[in-house]
C-alpha cells in the first residue's frame, strides 16, 4: 500500500474517525484507524463496535492496499506536521506503517487488518433526506435534555419518530431526562412517514452534529428497527440503535396550563442568571412570582445570602409563586431564538410547558421544584 495527500486533507479525516476512538480499549484492535486503498480513493475507518465512521478521500495512490494503524498516535503526528505539507504513508508489511513528510520519518506498529470488526449494515429500509440546517436544528435544541443516567439507558438519547400534529405529518425529535423534555419538529420529509421510532444514542447525536458543522450537504438518513447510518460528504456514520422503548412522552405534556406569561426572552435569562448566582450550587432553585403584569425572581442561600428581581411580563392571571432549577431553565431559554417566550402554567406545582412565541415547532416541559 502506498499513497500521498496533504497533511490538510488527512488531517481533517483523522480528526473525523479518531474521534470515536476509546482511549482505553481492551480490545486492542478497537484503537486502530483501518486504512483501506482502492481505485484512487483511501478510506478510513474507526469503530467502537457501537458506531462506525468511514470517510473516503481522493489521493494520490501509488499502490493498493489496507493497513491498521493506532488511531490517536497518527492523529497526533500528522497534526504536529506542518501547514501544507505532503504526506506518504507506505506499509510494505502488514505490521508496519510508514509515515514521510519533509525530513520526518515515522514507524508506526500495526495489527492485522483481518482483526478488524467490521459493522454489518444490515436492511435499513427506511430512506429520507434532510438539509444539514434541518438536522443540525433537531438535535441543537433537543440533545441537552438526554439523560446521563445510565440506569435509564432508554433516555440516553434522542426519540426520531414519524407523527401527526394538526393532520399534517412531521418528524419528530424528543428527549428527555425526567427534569425536563424537549420535543421539536418538522413537516416529514418524502421517506419519513413511515419510520420506525428509533432511540439514537447520545453518543451517535454528538458525532453527527460534529460533523454537521463543516457539512451545508443534505444528508440521507437510513433506518432500521436496530441501526441507522447518516451519509454525506465522503463521510458514513453506522449506528447501533438504543435496544428499549421510551416512554409515552405525551402524558408528560400537560393539557389544563390556562395562565399564560409572556416574557422577554433575553432580559428574562440575564435575570435569571444573574439571581442564580447566590442560590446553592447543588439545587440552583429560583422561584418566580407572578403578578398583574410583572415577574418577581428570587434565590435564598443560607451561606451567601438573597437575590431578587423585577421584570416587566405580560401576565394576567391570579398571582402565585412557582419554583424551577435555573440551569434546566436557562438550558430550555437558550433554544428560544425568537424575543418572546411564553410559558403556560397552571399552579405553582405543575410542570409548565415554555415556547417560543414566534416559533411553535418546539415545545419544553419542565418540572418545577421547591424553593
Amino acid at each position: 500500500m502506498k499513497l500521498t495527500l496533504s497533511r490538510d486533507a488527512l488531517l481533517k479525516s483523522l480528526s473525523h474517525v479518531q474521534s470515536v476512538v476509546e482511549r482505553r480499549n481492551t480490545i486492542p484492535i478497537l484503537a486502530n484507524v483501518l486504512i483501506r486503498v482502492v481505485g484512487d480513493e483511501v478510506s478510513f475507518t474507526a469503530t467502537d463496535m457501537e458506531i462506525e465512521i468511514i470517510e473516503a478521500v481522493e489521493a494520490q495512490i501509488g499502490a493498493v492496499g489496507s493497513i491498521t494503524a493506532p488511531a490517536h498516535t497518527l492523529y497526533e503526528i500528522v497534526r504536529k506536521l506542518p501547514d501544507g505539507a505532503q504526506v506518504e504513508l507506505t506499509a510494505a508489511s502488514a505490521s508496519q506503517l510508514t509515515l514521510t513528510s519533509g525530513r520526518s520519518h515515522f514507524k508506526l506498529g500495526c495489527l492485522p487488518v483481518e482483526d478488524f470488526p467490521v459493522m454489518p449494515g444490515g436492511d435499513l429500509k427506511h430512506s429520507f433526506r434532510l438539509s444539514a440546517a434541518d438536522l443540525r436544528a433537531l438535535i441543537d435544541r433537543s440533545r441537552f435534555a438526554i439523560s446521563t443516567e445510565e440506569t435509564r439507558y432508554y433516555l440516553n438519547g434522542i426519540y426520531l419518530h414519524a407523527a401527526k400534529a394538526n393532520n399534517v405529518e412531521v418528524l419528530r425529535a424528543v428527549a428527555t431526562d425526567g427534569h425536563r423534555l424537549a420535543r421539536v419538529e418538522m413537516p416529514a420529509p418524502a421517506g419519513a412517514k413511515n419510520i420506525p421510532g428509533v432511540i439514537v444514542p447520545r453518543k451517535t447525536v454528538a458525532e453527527v452534529r460534529k460533523l454537521l458543522e463543516e457539512s451545508a450537504d443534505e444528508i440521507e438518513i437510513s433506518l432500521s428497527e436496530s441501526k441507522a447510518r447518516f451519509a454525506f460528504g465522503g463521510i458514513v456514520i453506522t449506528s447501533k440503535l438504543i435496544d428499549g422503548t421510551f416512554p409515552d412522552y405525551e402524558r408528560v405534556i400537560p393539557a389544563g396550563n390556562d395562565k399564560i406569561l409572556e416574557v422577554d426572552t433575553r432580559a428574562f435569562s440575564a435575570a435569571v442568571d444573574r439571581v442564580a448566582t447566590i442560590s446553592s450550587e447543588k439545587s440552583r432553585g429560583v422561584k418566580i412570582g407572578l403578578s398583574a403584569g410583572q415577574v418577581v425572581l428570587t434565590a435564598n442561600s443560607p451561606e451567601a445570602g438573597s437575590a431578587t428581581e423585577e421584570l416587566e411580563a405580560k401576565f394576567d392571571g391570579p398571582a402565585f409563586d412557582i419554583g424551577f432549577n435555573a440551569r434546566y431553565l436557562l438550558d430550555i431559554l437558550q433554544q428560544v431564538e425568537g424575543d418572546g417566550a411564553r410559558f403556560n402554567l397552571a399552579d405553582g406545582t405543575a410542570p409548565a410547558i415554555i415556547q417560543d412565541v414566534s416559533d411553535a415547532s418546539a415545545l419544553y416541559v419542565l418540572m418545577p421544584m421547591r424553593v
